[in-house]
């Protein structure tokens, strides 16, 4: 269901810190972090022009592909989000490097059903504490996982995990959160999903993995198609 931004109140003021939420609270999105879990593969799209970004979510679906995210510079963000939720309704569409509360209300408007950013966004956090609408923010070190779960975050974003060490790196931020499902986010390859998984990760966002710069360029729309069906038959092997 689309939520309308003016759902999402956001005061300028600044917000104590919240408890997590309840355990015996309905599960929140319903079926967002679901089917993240599901396909281990988030597909990040950025693009230089809107028309471009669109043909390429189509092109990436086609291919496989079930949770995809369109970052927040991308031109027409919020008219492919729209496009994406109206085609395939039954697939789950988010946007990511959301970096303030305006943009996130612009996001939920389009109907996006989870948010990214690759820093945790306290305002964006707490005011979607109650919300269906997902939100991931990015993490680095203990601290921040620290800090991101105990403001009420389900689910964090490890960025940029590749330049920290990459699979050693998630395996040992991991060890000491074994419960705190957590994002791969950076430089990741087709062939390392399994090894991510395997580290621990839940998910693996592939960027250019699967929307190659040439490709898109070029406007090879199929094989990114190829590029997707790879990628989704990768994450569904790392799962055990």
């Amino acid at each position: 269901m689309r939520v309308a931004a003016t759902q999402l109140p956001l005061p300028a003021v600044s917000h104590p810190r919240r408890r997590r939420r309840d355990q015996h609270a309905p599960p929140a999105p319903p079926g967002a972090l679901a089917a993240i879990l599901r396909s281990r593969v988030i597909a990040c799209l950025r693009a230089e022009d809107g028309e471009t970004a669109l043909q390429a979510a189509h092109a990436a679906v086609r291919g496989g592909v079930s949770v995809l995210e369109v970052v927040m510079p991308t031109p027409g963000v919020l008219e492919v989000i729209e496009d994406l939720c109206r085609s395939y309704p039954s697939l789950t569409f988010g946007v990511g490097t959301v970096l303030n509360a305006a943009d996130a209300r612009k996001a939920i408007g389009s109907g996006a059903q989870f948010l990214m950013s690759p820093g945790t966004v306290m305002e964006i956090l707490h005011d979607l504490e109650e919300s269906k609408v997902l939100y991931i923010p990015g993490v680095l070190t203990p601290s921040e996982v620290l800090s991101a779960c105990n403001a009420g975050a389900e689910v964090v974003k490890v960025y940029p995990v590749s330049v920290m060490g990459g699979e050693v790196y998630m395996s040992a931020l991991k060890k000491p959160f074994p419960h705190v499902p957590m994002v791969a986010s950076q430089g990741i390859q087709i062939g390392s999903i399994k090894g991510y998984v395997e580290a621990g990760a839940s998910a693996a966002v592939l960027s250019d993995a699967i929307f190659d710069k040439e490709l898109m360029r070029k406007g090879k729309f199929s094989e990114i198609s190829e590029l997707a069906s790879l990628a989704t038959a990768e994450g569904l092997q790392s799962i055990k």
